[in-house]
């Protein structure tokens, strides 16, 4: 049975569009990849709290950690409260190191279930950090704080730092004084403005080249307590020119540190690699990658095919989902996050389309309506009945009734 519904154009008139008709793309189960993958996996608010949304945290435990078990049974490894998480948009320091504990136990009970923690200095209050030495001390208690859990570490960029530092050798002394601390060895995160504007300049410079020799250099002196760095440029010649240059020797295996892509934009490429240089760090990048959430039977399976030397079918699997990718992405970057959650909603993830902080707001409907022909257009609309009884919810919310 065909599935229709009267949906907005970019130029604001009503189209009926028909779905694809597609079959869901459905992993094959038990393919050890070839690349570490981790998905930064979002929270599923509680909409019967009886708090302000925009004030106030409240969070679904029992839906957001179905979800991660969602994705470690698909082989994706979980990166605990990020961005993708709302970290700094909605989701305080204390919920967030429940989150973890919750994800750290769950991940207990997965075996091989992967999971790496964001530890920041978010928890500060931006116009009380005067030093370098705040930063320090604001990192050391996130930190103590994951350790003690077990966790291991991703070393979020931190606005405090972006706020304080006065030059490069600001941010050689911090990275210096948590790396010389770290218990494992941690995932270091480059967020570029375009999804945080506060962190503009950061590693002491407005210029990228010089920014990442800042970034090469912490990492050369650090590299058997750095597993490797993400970074979200949105740029894959910047992240390219960086992984041909990371060390390799040290990192979390002794084969070098590595490349963790948080290109949401060329992923697909920047995984498969290019295979220059002579160690493996240097011609391919793994992945840390918040649209994982979104597309994550995608994901799986094209990292299967991977992992099975079936390159072009990687590619196959993976190519569709970059439009949808950079839609969701679109500026203002930041507000990426509410097309994660949408996607969640429409393949049945959770019961509700609400956010913390309120956050299914900072999108259109135009937004949503492209979005969903982009998702069908994937073969990431997992169940296109309940898709499309969704998203007609969400058009007569907005006054659109078929």
């Amino acid at each position: 049975m065909s599935l229709t519904l009267s949906l907005p154009t970019t130029a604001g008139q009503l189209q009926t569009y028909k779905l694809s008709g597609a079959t869901p793309i459905q992993p094959t189960p038990g393919v050890k990849f070839n690349r570490i993958a981790y998905s930064a996996a979002h929270v599923v608010a509680d909409p019967r709290a009886a708090i302000d949304p925009w004030l106030q945290c409240a969070v679904d435990w029992d839906a957001t950690i179905a979800y991660r078990r969602h994705l470690w049974s698909l082989g994706l490894g979980v990166a605990e409260a990020m961005d993708t998480a709302q970290r700094g948009m909605g989701l305080d320091w204390p919920t967030s190191l429940e989150l973890i504990r919750r994800s750290l136990d769950a991940a207990k009970d997965m075996p091989g279930a992967l999971v790496a923690s964001g530890c920041g200095t978010d928890h500060l209050v931006l116009d009380e950090v005067k030093s370098v030495d705040d930063v320090i001390r604001g990192y050391e208690e996130q930190m103590a704080a994951i350790e003690k859990l077990g966790g291991k570490l991703i070393v979020m960029a931190s606005r405090a730092l972006a706020r304080v530092a006065k030059s490069p050798a600001d941010y050689e002394r911090v990275y210096d004084r948590i790396l010389t601390q770290a218990r494992q060895p941690v995932v270091l995160h480059w967020l570029g403005d375009m999804f945080d504007p506060a962190l503009t300049g950061y590693w002491g410079s407005h210029d990228l080249d010089r920014a990442m020799d800042t970034a090469l250099g912490i990492i050369a002196a650090h590299a058997d307590q750095v597993d490797g760095i993400k970074i979200s440029l949105l740029d894959k010649d910047k992240e390219i020119a960086m992984r041909r240059r990371l060390p390799a020797t040290g990192g979390a295996d002794g084969r070098g540190v590595r490349m963790y892509t948080g290109d949401d934009f060329n992923y697909a490429e920047l995984i498969a690699g290019d295979g220059a240089g002579t160690a493996t760090v240097h011609g391919q990048s793994d992945a840390l990658l918040g649209i994982f959430d979104a597309i994550a039977p995608a994901a799986s399976a094209a990292l299967g095919e991977l992992a099975q030397g079936n390159t072009a079918r990687f590619h196959t699997i993976l190519g569709p989902t970059v439009p949808l990718s950079r839609h969701i992405f679109a500026a203002p970057t930041r507000f990426y996050k509410t097309g994660v959650v949408f996607m969640a909603w429409l393949n049945g993830h959770q019961s509700h389309f609400t956010m913390v902080g309120g956050q299914q707001s900072t999108r259109s409907l135009r937004h949503f309506a492209e979005l969903f022909r982009l998702a069908d257009a994937a073969a990431l609309l997992e169940q296109p009945d309940l898709a499309v009884r969704r998203m007609k919810t969400l058009l007569a919310l907005h006054g659109i009734e078929d």
